[in-house]
């Protein structure tokens, strides 16, 4: 009987694990196509141009994903006509929360080139294409 229990438990506990990887790896597609959608409805001109995190390492890229949702908070919308699908996808982003082990990194989102808005949303979205590339063979993540 504690053989059957304990197998239960282990079955019901792996099965767990397997379903939590896809569902992460869901949201960060979810994640990357509202980042693709933005690209669209941005001013890109005579706008600030925004500190743009690039080649990054994999231990370090929750400061990266901090220092994109700086970022975002700058945006602008390119017309009136887009301003409420441009405060939704804002506010998708802005909760948008990534863990990689806590590791702050060096250098500061304030040491990275400036870019131009669309530019800016381009390495976001190679961005969490690398995290979906990293949950989807570790498994660490949480959203």
């Amino acid at each position: 009987m504690e053989r059957m229990i304990i197998f239960c438990m282990l079955f019901f506990c792996s099965s767990m694990a397997l379903t939590a990887a896809p569902h992460r790896t869901a949201k960060y597609r979810q994640i990357y196509k509202t980042i693709t959608r933005l690209e669209d409805i941005v001013k890109n001109q005579d706008v600030e141009l925004l500190h743009t995190p690039e080649n990054l390492v994999d231990g370090c890229l929750s400061t990266a994903v901090t220092c994109f949702q700086k970022g975002i908070l700058k945006l602008e919308p390119k017309n009136s006509e887009v301003n409420s699908r441009f405060n939704k996808k804002i506010r998708v982003l802005k909760s948008f929360t990534y863990r990689d082990g806590g590791k702050q990194c060096e250098p500061a989102c304030e040491s990275y080139e400036k870019k131009s808005p669309k530019e800016f949303l381009k390495s976001f979205a190679k961005l969490i294409n690398k995290v979906i590339r990293v949950d989807s063979s570790w498994g660490l993540f949480d959203i």
